[in-house]
């Protein structure tokens, strides 16, 4: 199976890095989580409901939905910090990626561990840039809440085609397809990971440069 793939790409200034991948990733996961299943045969069983919760970013002008999960917000928030220290480091690169990944189990034969296959990566490609004072700082953390509000439909673009995902499972198979170890939500199963040496992007200086002129010509 190929999993299918989106890449987004932004600059920002090294505080604002943790909001903003949050909030993509958070947005990805308020649609791939469902209520906790409860089974009343093999095939039969109901669904608990999600409660949801608005965010508000204290360094770009965007608010957000999440679950209501502080399980789950933690998870996500253990490795935005450490993907945002890196990239923040006096050793780091100042570029990297970190990518959001939903996989199903695949039972395999004993001893082997079960098989894990990806069908879905979101991607965020950072690239760190310095504004050089508070104006332009103003001016950029209003054009980033801009973009990411763009990002945000189009994540429920994506979420809204008919593409695949996995099928609900049997009682017995449900460790296959969901997290189960979270007590309020049921997400697919899903890991995170990043690298600080990805592929450069080019232009950076003249494009921030071009949001801020863009910015002030209204």
């Amino acid at each position: 199976m190929n999993a299918r793939s989106q890449t987004f790409e932004l600059e920002l200034e090294g505080h604002q890095v943790d909001e903003a991948v949050a909030s993509i990733f958070h947005t990805v996961l308020l649609h791939r989580c469902l209520g906790k299943f409860c089974y009343k045969q093999e095939v039969s069983y109901s669904v608990g409901t999600v409660g949801y919760e608005d965010v508000d970013c204290d360094f770009i002008d965007f608010t957000y939905v999440r679950c209501s999960s502080h399980n789950l917000d933690r998870t996500l928030k253990s490795e935005i910090t450490g993907f945002s220290e890196a990239l923040r480091g006096n050793e780091g690169p100042g570029q990297g990626q970190i990518s959001l990944e939903f996989f199903q189990k695949k039972k395999t034969r004993w001893p082997f561990q079960s098989e894990c296959i990806p069908w879905e990566v979101w991607n965020v490609r950072l690239q760190l840039i310095k504004l050089n004072n508070e104006n332009e700082r103003q001016l950029y953390r209003e054009k980033i809440g801009e973009l990411l509000s763009e990002k945000i439909l189009y994540v429920a673009e994506v979420m809204n085609r008919h593409e695949y995902v996995p099928k609900m499972p049997n009682h017995s198979e449900l460790d296959l397809i969901f997290d189960t170890t979270y007590p309020d939500v049921q997400p697919y199963l899903f890991k995170l990971s990043f690298t600080t040496s990805g592929p450069s992007m080019s232009s950076v200086g003249s494009t921030v440069k071009k949001l801020i002129k863009e910015t002030l010509s209204f």
